[in-house]
């Protein structure tokens, strides 16, 4: 299920989430939707939208009265880090029977495929587990722009919640794709910034999974004259990068 809020900073929208929805702010995934500088006419904000998964919770409707609401979210929607538990690394074999279920699933998919490789656990959290894949055939799991290596994370938490860990969210990396792709994105909205500056314009970026655009919503927003705003539907949607006043 999916919500929008409204702060003042991103941390005052979360916190709003996370008090209306009467949940941790581990409990759910943030996709930052637009953000708002302060200026002399216009109060700064930034809007979010929150993914629920598959958490059973209570909150209020208009007129203060409780009713309860499971969620229906759609797993293909990527999830997004809102803090939690510390990771734990270093203990790549599967120490329980969920683990072990994951990793033999994974395996199996990669083979099947026809690029086979060794599966191991990457790290844990409290609602993440993160799961590696050593292959010679890493560049074609990954895919263009991380698109392969997105589809088989899609089909381990769809596995995952077959299980009965909805709790859970699986990630899924090779050749350290994701923290590669993180400080790429991280350049070009530097380098994106710089040019909205100087042509007073704006620039709209290619199609982004959630997690990536969040990246680029974060990575500008204490940058006091350049505003971000995510347009279009569906899981891929793209960030417009602009300068401060333009809309």
């Amino acid at each position: 299920m999916e919500f929008e809020f409204e702060g003042r900073t991103e941390k005052e929208a979360i916190e709003n989430a996370a008090k209306e929805l009467g949940l941790e702010k581990d409990d759910f995934d943030v996709e930052i939707l637009e953000t708002q500088k302060n200026g002399l006419f216009k109060k700064g904000f930034v809007r979010i939208r929150v993914h629920t998964g598959n958490t059973t919770f209570q909150r209020n409707d208009a007129q203060g009265n409780d009713f309860n609401s499971k969620s229906g979210a759609d797993d293909a929607e990527a999830r997004q880090r809102t803090g939690g538990s510390k990771a734990i690394f270093g203990e790549p074999v599967p120490q329980n029977e969920f683990e072990e279920k994951m990793s033999e699933f994974t395996t199996g998919i990669i083979e099947r495929m026809g690029y086979p490789g060794k599966v191991t656990i990457l790290f844990r959290e409290k609602h993440k587990l993160g799961i590696k894949i050593d292959s010679e055939h890493s560049s074609i799991l990954i895919g263009k722009k991380g698109k392969n290596l997105d589809a088989l994370q899609l089909l381990l938490n769809i596995y995952a919640g077959r299980l009965g860990r909805d709790d859970i969210r699986v990630i899924l990396d090779t050749e350290n794709y994701r923290i590669r792709r993180e400080e790429s994105l991280v350049r070009l909205a530097y380098n994106v910034a710089e040019k909205v500056r100087e042509s007073r314009d704006s620039i709209l970026l290619e199609p982004m999974n959630p997690f990536d655009r969040w990246l680029i919503h974060t990575t500008l927003n204490d940058i006091n004259d350049v505003e971000t705003k995510s347009e279009g539907d569906g899981l891929y949607k793209q960030v417009r990068v602009f300068y401060r006043g333009l809309k």
